[in-house]
Protein backbone atom coordinates (compact mmCIF):
# COMPACT_ATOMS: atom_id res chain seq x y z
CA UNK A 1 0.00 0.00 0.00
CA UNK A 2 1.38 3.41 -0.97
CA UNK A 3 2.44 5.52 2.00
CA UNK A 4 0.57 8.78 2.48
CA UNK A 5 2.77 11.62 3.74
CA UNK A 6 1.64 14.92 5.23
CA UNK A 7 3.89 17.87 6.05
CA UNK A 8 3.08 19.66 9.30
CA UNK A 9 4.60 22.29 11.56
CA UNK A 10 4.51 22.62 15.33
CA UNK A 11 1.97 25.22 16.39
CA UNK A 12 2.48 27.95 18.98
CA UNK A 13 -0.85 29.70 18.43
CA UNK A 14 -3.50 28.26 20.77
CA UNK A 15 -7.08 28.87 21.86
CA UNK A 16 -9.27 31.37 20.03
CA UNK A 17 -6.25 32.86 18.27
CA UNK A 18 -6.20 29.88 15.90
CA UNK A 19 -8.85 31.68 13.84
CA UNK A 20 -6.01 33.85 12.55
CA UNK A 21 -4.25 30.72 11.31
CA UNK A 22 -7.29 29.77 9.28
CA UNK A 23 -7.29 33.17 7.63
CA UNK A 24 -3.77 32.33 6.47
CA UNK A 25 -4.90 29.00 4.99
CA UNK A 26 -3.56 26.92 7.90
CA UNK A 27 -5.61 24.39 9.86
CA UNK A 28 -4.90 23.73 13.56
CA UNK A 29 -4.42 20.08 14.51
CA UNK A 30 -3.29 17.97 17.45
CA UNK A 31 -1.22 14.79 17.54
CA UNK A 32 -1.84 12.62 20.60
CA UNK A 33 -1.39 9.04 21.78
CA UNK A 34 -0.99 7.03 24.95
CA UNK A 35 2.79 6.98 24.39
CA UNK A 36 2.98 10.44 22.83
CA UNK A 37 2.69 13.80 24.53
CA UNK A 38 0.08 15.97 22.78
CA UNK A 39 1.68 18.14 20.10
CA UNK A 40 -0.21 21.14 18.64
CA UNK A 41 0.26 21.26 14.85
CA UNK A 42 -0.66 23.47 11.92
CA UNK A 43 -1.15 22.19 8.38
CA UNK A 44 -1.66 23.81 5.00
CA UNK A 45 -5.39 23.55 4.28
CA UNK A 46 -5.24 22.39 0.66
CA UNK A 47 -2.70 19.67 1.43
CA UNK A 48 -4.68 18.50 4.45
CA UNK A 49 -7.88 18.24 2.42
CA UNK A 50 -6.06 16.14 -0.19
CA UNK A 51 -4.61 13.75 2.37
CA UNK A 52 -7.87 13.30 4.29
CA UNK A 53 -9.74 12.55 1.07
CA UNK A 54 -7.17 9.86 0.33
CA UNK A 55 -6.71 8.38 3.80
CA UNK A 56 -10.05 8.84 5.52
CA UNK A 57 -9.89 7.45 9.04
CA UNK A 58 -8.62 3.97 8.18
CA UNK A 59 -5.28 4.53 6.40
CA UNK A 60 -1.99 5.38 8.04
CA UNK A 61 -0.62 8.87 7.47
CA UNK A 62 3.12 9.56 7.82
CA UNK A 63 3.32 12.95 9.54
CA UNK A 64 6.49 14.93 8.84
CA UNK A 65 6.72 17.41 11.70
CA UNK A 66 8.93 20.38 10.88
CA UNK A 67 12.49 19.32 10.05
CA UNK A 68 12.32 16.03 11.93
CA UNK A 69 13.66 13.17 9.83
CA UNK A 70 11.52 10.50 11.46
CA UNK A 71 7.90 10.35 10.35
CA UNK A 72 5.19 9.78 12.94
CA UNK A 73 2.63 7.24 11.76
CA UNK A 74 -0.88 8.30 12.68
CA UNK A 75 -4.60 7.90 11.95
CA UNK A 76 -7.06 10.77 11.53
CA UNK A 77 -9.36 10.25 14.50
CA UNK A 78 -11.59 13.33 14.41
CA UNK A 79 -12.20 16.03 11.85
CA UNK A 80 -14.23 19.15 12.58
CA UNK A 81 -16.00 21.11 9.85
CA UNK A 82 -17.61 24.55 10.06
CA UNK A 83 -21.37 23.98 9.85
CA UNK A 84 -21.97 27.00 7.61
CA UNK A 85 -18.90 27.23 5.38
CA UNK A 86 -18.22 23.45 5.35
CA UNK A 87 -14.51 24.20 5.70
CA UNK A 88 -12.06 22.32 7.90
CA UNK A 89 -11.50 23.89 11.30
CA UNK A 90 -9.60 21.23 13.28
CA UNK A 91 -8.15 17.72 13.05
CA UNK A 92 -7.04 15.21 15.70
CA UNK A 93 -4.38 12.65 14.76
CA UNK A 94 -3.77 9.52 16.83
CA UNK A 95 -0.11 8.46 16.99
CA UNK A 96 0.05 4.70 16.49
CA UNK A 97 2.61 2.25 17.82
CA UNK A 98 3.38 -0.20 15.03
CA UNK A 99 3.57 -3.14 17.45
CA UNK A 100 0.18 -2.42 19.05
CA UNK A 101 -3.21 -3.19 17.52
CA UNK A 102 -5.58 -0.38 16.54
CA UNK A 103 -9.33 -0.33 16.04
CA UNK A 104 -10.88 1.50 13.11
CA UNK A 105 -13.67 1.30 10.54
CA UNK A 106 -13.14 0.38 6.90
CA UNK A 107 -15.58 0.85 4.00
CA UNK A 108 -17.31 -1.94 2.12
CA UNK A 109 -16.99 -2.00 -1.67
CA UNK A 110 -19.83 -3.76 -3.48
CA UNK A 111 -18.97 -5.52 -6.74
CA UNK A 112 -20.84 -7.76 -9.16
CA UNK A 113 -24.57 -8.02 -9.90
CA UNK A 114 -27.11 -10.05 -7.96
CA UNK A 115 -28.88 -12.42 -10.39
CA UNK A 116 -32.03 -12.35 -8.25
CA UNK A 117 -32.30 -8.59 -8.69
CA UNK A 118 -32.85 -8.97 -12.43
CA UNK A 119 -36.51 -9.83 -11.79
CA UNK A 120 -39.05 -7.01 -11.85
CA UNK A 121 -39.76 -5.49 -8.46
CA UNK A 122 -36.70 -7.05 -6.80
CA UNK A 123 -33.79 -5.08 -5.40
CA UNK A 124 -30.65 -5.45 -3.30
CA UNK A 125 -30.85 -3.72 0.07
CA UNK A 126 -27.57 -2.54 1.60
CA UNK A 127 -27.40 -2.99 5.36
CA UNK A 128 -23.89 -1.66 6.08
CA UNK A 129 -21.38 0.55 4.30
CA UNK A 130 -18.47 0.02 6.71
CA UNK A 131 -17.39 -2.36 9.46
CA UNK A 132 -15.12 -2.17 12.49
CA UNK A 133 -11.85 -4.08 12.48
CA UNK A 134 -8.81 -4.55 14.72
CA UNK A 135 -5.26 -5.26 13.60
CA UNK A 136 -1.69 -4.03 13.76
CA UNK A 137 -1.19 -0.67 12.00
CA UNK A 138 0.92 -2.28 9.29
CA UNK A 139 -1.92 -4.72 8.47
CA UNK A 140 -4.63 -2.09 7.91
CA UNK A 141 -6.69 -2.62 4.76
CA UNK A 142 -8.25 0.04 2.52
CA UNK A 143 -11.62 -1.66 2.08
CA UNK A 144 -13.45 -4.99 2.12
CA UNK A 145 -14.94 -6.30 -1.11
CA UNK A 146 -18.50 -7.64 -1.10
CA UNK A 147 -19.40 -9.77 -4.15
CA UNK A 148 -23.14 -9.67 -4.90
CA UNK A 149 -23.01 -12.26 -7.72
CA UNK A 150 -23.92 -15.08 -5.33
CA UNK A 151 -27.33 -13.61 -4.46
CA UNK A 152 -29.58 -15.77 -6.64
CA UNK A 153 -32.80 -15.99 -4.60
CA UNK A 154 -35.28 -13.66 -2.89
CA UNK A 155 -34.45 -13.13 0.82
CA UNK A 156 -30.91 -14.43 0.33
CA UNK A 157 -28.41 -12.30 2.25
CA UNK A 158 -24.73 -11.69 2.87
CA UNK A 159 -23.79 -11.40 6.54
CA UNK A 160 -20.75 -9.93 8.25
CA UNK A 161 -19.64 -13.49 9.00
CA UNK A 162 -19.46 -14.11 5.23
CA UNK A 163 -16.89 -11.38 4.62
CA UNK A 164 -13.33 -12.38 3.87
CA UNK A 165 -10.36 -10.49 5.33
CA UNK A 166 -6.67 -11.36 5.80
CA UNK A 167 -5.93 -13.59 8.82
CA UNK A 168 -4.11 -10.67 10.45
CA UNK A 169 -7.35 -8.66 10.56
CA UNK A 170 -10.15 -9.30 13.08
CA UNK A 171 -13.71 -8.12 12.37
CA UNK A 172 -15.37 -6.62 15.46
CA UNK A 173 -18.79 -5.87 13.97
CA UNK A 174 -21.53 -8.37 14.97
CA UNK A 175 -21.14 -11.41 12.71
CA UNK A 176 -24.93 -11.73 12.29
CA UNK A 177 -25.48 -8.23 10.92
CA UNK A 178 -26.77 -8.13 7.34
CA UNK A 179 -24.45 -6.54 4.80
CA UNK A 180 -26.74 -6.94 1.77
CA UNK A 181 -30.05 -8.72 1.10
CA UNK A 182 -32.28 -9.43 -1.88
CA UNK A 183 -35.88 -8.35 -1.27
CA UNK A 184 -39.06 -7.21 -2.96
CA UNK A 185 -39.14 -3.47 -3.49
CA UNK A 186 -41.89 -1.52 -1.71
CA UNK A 187 -44.91 -0.76 -3.90
CA UNK A 188 -44.16 2.97 -4.01
CA UNK A 189 -40.56 2.25 -5.05
CA UNK A 190 -41.74 0.11 -7.96
CA UNK A 191 -44.11 2.87 -9.16
CA UNK A 192 -41.31 5.44 -9.05
CA UNK A 193 -38.83 3.15 -10.81
CA UNK A 194 -38.25 5.54 -13.69
CA UNK A 195 -37.65 8.62 -11.55
CA UNK A 196 -34.08 9.90 -11.92
CA UNK A 197 -32.35 9.35 -8.55
CA UNK A 198 -30.83 12.28 -6.69
CA UNK A 199 -27.04 12.09 -6.40
CA UNK A 200 -26.04 11.14 -2.85
CA UNK A 201 -24.31 13.76 -0.72
CA UNK A 202 -20.63 13.43 -0.08
CA UNK A 203 -19.80 11.63 3.15
CA UNK A 204 -16.65 12.16 5.13
CA UNK A 205 -15.38 8.91 6.68
CA UNK A 206 -13.62 9.73 9.82
CA UNK A 207 -13.19 7.70 12.95
CA UNK A 208 -13.81 8.89 16.50
CA UNK A 209 -11.07 10.69 18.35
CA UNK A 210 -10.01 12.97 21.18
CA UNK A 211 -10.50 16.72 21.32
CA UNK A 212 -7.72 19.02 22.48
CA UNK A 213 -8.75 22.58 21.64
CA UNK A 214 -11.06 23.85 24.39
CA UNK A 215 -11.43 27.63 23.80
CA UNK A 216 -11.99 27.38 20.06
CA UNK A 217 -15.01 25.10 20.50
CA UNK A 218 -17.26 28.16 20.62
CA UNK A 219 -16.97 28.45 16.84
CA UNK A 220 -19.65 26.74 14.73
CA UNK A 221 -18.59 23.26 13.76
CA UNK A 222 -19.80 19.81 12.87
CA UNK A 223 -17.93 16.68 13.82
CA UNK A 224 -18.08 13.45 11.85
CA UNK A 225 -17.34 10.32 13.77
Amino acid sequence: MEQIELKTQKRTVLGKEVKNLRLEGLIPAVLYGHETKSIPLQIEERELNRVLAQAGGHRLIALKIGRARKRQMALAREVQWDVISRKLIHVDFYAVVMTEKVTTEVPLVFVGEAPAAEAAGVMVLQGLDEIEIECLPGDLIEAIEVNLSGLEEIDQAIYVKDLRVPPTVEILTDAEEIVAKVAWAAAEEVEEEEVVPVAPEEVEIIAKGKEEEGPEEAEPRQTYM
